[in-house]
């Protein structure tokens, strides 16, 4: 098989198992069946949960078929990967909530026509105890305790619950399912996409191609994280979209470059690579129109709207609507008395428009520049979630 298109297949890839793997399915003569799993555990995909769904749209542009898997039922379980400590479940009503917006999320990314969206509960909700017992004899409790976040938690003497252990040979089940040729998925992934072709031989498969991306590093240093509240959301507004992006530092730029919009970043004035950056998120959900506007909002509020170039953060509580006076008064120093008198006058603005309303959705607020009289400003960020 031609090496350009290995190359356009495996583009930003961390690991491909086995090396030659991809080749040998290649050659079936057949389109392959791409496998990438999600599990709902947040309302909303980011930017860099989309770096393998861009893996996934290369397969299809080249006659593939991406079978895109709602993980209802895994989330249900919670992935343990990079966990130092289990996941805190949600309830069924947040994760049927999630699993209804991250479709049409994933379609901003991937072909519409040549995707299969499958939801895992559709098989794992099925299996008998006896069945359950048969997937557990595939792998050893010895192969299970390899996984370097189980291994810490051990040696630390922390708890490993059983339904965790579980998790990687549920998600195997799922390339079992769906008879996957190729899985994707981040380098966190990388234990669960293995087990994968361990199950898938076991019972009788031929075992799925791996195929890992990069984990996309945010403008704070830590890796990207919907409940960190660090992430560019697929689904967040064009004036949100862009003013994250802006935040990126400048020796991040070749990164977001390679991994985002999968090209070389530009050369000369990072700024304008920056505004390019995030002219292209923006499009990429929202439509060019809709990219220009967010630049010249961009270029009224912060630019030009004597805001710094460095801005503090200050975390959101909890809670939507958010009381603004009270937003104010953890943001400022000022008393909720304070607040209201300013936000009365017209001293308060949320990405330079004047704030009216006293209860604000967390949506406009989250990642928003807020000002505060003529000379204090703030960004919002939301505060991460213990574990």
């Amino acid at each position: 098989m031609s090496d350009p298109l290995i190359a356009r297949l495996t583009r930003n890839a961390v690991h491909l198992f086995p090396e030659r793997g991809l080749d040998e399915k290649l050659k079936l003569g057949r389109p392959l069946r791409v496998k990438l799993g999600i599990d709902v555990t947040s309302p909303d995909i980011h930017v860099g949960r989309a770096i393998p769904l861009q893996r996934m749209r290369a397969f299809q542009d080249e006659g593939h078929i991406g079978v895109l898997i709602v993980g209802d039922y895994t989330t249900r379980i919670g992935d343990p990967s990079g966990r130092s400590a289990e996941r805190p479940i949600l309830s069924d009503e947040e994760i049927d909530c999630n699993a209804k917006t991250y479709v049409e999320q994933a379609f901003q990314i991937i072909d519409r026509d040549r995707t299969e969206v499958r939801f895992n509960g559709e098989w794992l909700s099925t299996l008998t105890f006896a069945d359950v017992v048969r997937l557990t004899r595939t792998l050893t409790v010895a192969q299970l305790l390899e996984r370097d976040d189980f291994a810490k938690r051990v040696a630390a003497g922390h708890p490993v619950s059983v339904s965790e252990l579980l998790y990687p040979l549920m998600q195997a089940y799922d390339s079992v399912a769906v008879q996957a040729d190729v899985e994707l998925g981040g380098t966190d992934q990388l234990y669960n996409l293995l087990a994968g072709r361990t199950v898938m031989e076991s019972y009788g498969f031929s075992p799925q191609v791996v195929l890992t991306t990069p984990l996309l590093v945010s403008w704070d240093g830590a890796k990207m994280s919907s409940s960190a509240g660090n992430n560019i959301p697929l689904t967040a507004a064009p004036e949100e979209q862009f003013g994250r992006t802006m935040r990126i530092p400048d020796e991040q730029l070749v990164d977001w470059y390679r991994l985002v919009a999968e090209r070389d970043a530009p050369a000369g004035e990072p700024m304008a690579a920056k505004l390019e950056l995030a002219r292209f998120i923006v499009a990429r959900s929202h439509g060019a129109e809709a990219a220009t506007a967010a630049e010249a909002h961009f270029t009224r509020v912060v630019r030009e709207g004597g805001a710094p170039d460095e801005i503090a953060e200050s975390p959101l509580a909890p809670g939507d609507p958010l009381h603004l006076p009270a937003v104010l008064a953890a943001s400022f120093d000022l008393s909720t008395s304070e607040a209201r008198r300013l936000i009365a006058q017209g001293g308060v603005k949320i990405n330079g428009s004047v704030a009216v309303d006293l209860d604000v959705p967390r949506d406009i607020l989250a990642g928003a520049v807020v000002q505060a009289g003529k000379r204090r400003f703030v960004r919002l960020v939301s505060a991460p979630k213990t574990a």
